[in-house]
């Protein structure tokens, strides 16, 4: 069956401030997080301004895309479809049945598979196309955490924030990877640290950067269950120590900024950096830069070619 569309899969976020609760209640749903860190986390999200980007992103990335794949030949129309917020997957997937579409490229908006990543979010849309009747097919795009133009955006990233280029890289600055934690026992089921170790290696070995690690941040659930390390701010105090004065936060794990960008790292960590005296710059995420959706193409490209499109 030939594919005639996309349908990009995100997180979802509040755009406003009376959004913010009910968001984190449905993110929640069916977990025992406690109120009080459900008020913790409201807070973060009215320090930045009582809304989350990640829509607006979501949609920039997906126009982005629709416009690259129709310069190279293929004009599909990209959906997007959220896990926790409007647009529901539920929806936009009895939006392209209603639109009369038979086969979608899946890309699931996370870079590095865990059971709460790209299985869940498959997970939900099998939920929605039962709910819609079925419809439209969903199939993959490929993994893409070693893509070479998913290295080279980040990478870019990093120059743009750090000031130094490729092959230039002090030894004395050191690139901190980020990436949200997640419990052991999750972890050990997936590749979800393998990869991210990966993608951090690709990108530190294109900037020539010899001083390099990946920290986790955005912790949530119960304390007494196991949860990846080390944390982020923890790596700060920890560098500060051995008398680090400088350090570029890279977070890998996130593909356009929200609120475990510019709270987590933009606030808390650049907090801790300050308290212990150490200059800290933070790469920008992916977003829409022009490798990254190239390479978003390129993928979407692929599954269309097994579809029986022909190839780009």
């Amino acid at each position: 069956m030939k594919l005639d569309a996309v349908l990009m899969i995100g997180f979802g976020g509040p755009t406003r401030p009376d959004e913010i609760r009910p968001f984190l209640r449905s993110v929640v749903r069916g977990r025992n997080v406690p109120p009080e860190r459900l008020e913790e986390v409201a807070h973060h999200y009215e320090a930045i301004g009582g809304r989350s980007p990640y829509n607006d992103w979501t949609f920039r990335q997906a126009r982005a895309l629709e416009t690259r794949l129709s310069f190279l030949g293929m004009p599909l129309p990209v959906y997007v479809g959220m896990r926790n917020w409007n647009p529901l997957l539920g929806e936009t997937i009895a939006r392209m049945n209603k639109d009369g579409i038979h086969a979608a490229a899946g890309v699931v908006m996370a870079p590095h598979r865990s059971p709460t990543s790209w299985d869940r979010y498959q997970l939900d849309v099998q939920r929605a196309r039962e709910e819609n009747g079925s419809g439209a097919e969903v199939s993959y795009v490929e993994p893409w955490h070693l893509h070479p133009l998913f290295l080279e955006a980040m990478a870019q990233r990093v120059e743009e924030a750090a000031g130094y280029c490729r092959g230039a890289w002090p030894d004395s600055v050191p690139l901190v990877f980020t990436t949200h934690s997640i419990p052991v026992s999750m972890a050990e089921a997936s590749r979800y640290v393998e990869e991210t170790t990966e993608s951090a290696a690709g990108i530190a070995g294109l900037l020539g950067a010899p001083n390099w690690s990946v920290a986790y941040q955005s912790r949530s659930g119960d304390l007494r269950t196991p949860w990846l390390e080390p944390d982020v701010n923890e790596v700060i105090r920890e560098a500060a120590g051995r008398g680090v004065s400088e350090m570029v936060l890279v977070p890998v794990g996130f593909l356009c900024d929200h609120v475990e960008v510019l709270f987590d790292l933009d606030v808390e960590a650049r907090q801790t950096a300050e308290e212990v005296g150490i200059a800290l710059r933070r790469a920008g995420t992916v977003g829409d830069h022009p490798c990254f959706i190239e390479m978003l193409a390129d993928l979407v490209a692929d599954v269309a070619s097994r579809a029986g499109n022909g190839s780009l």
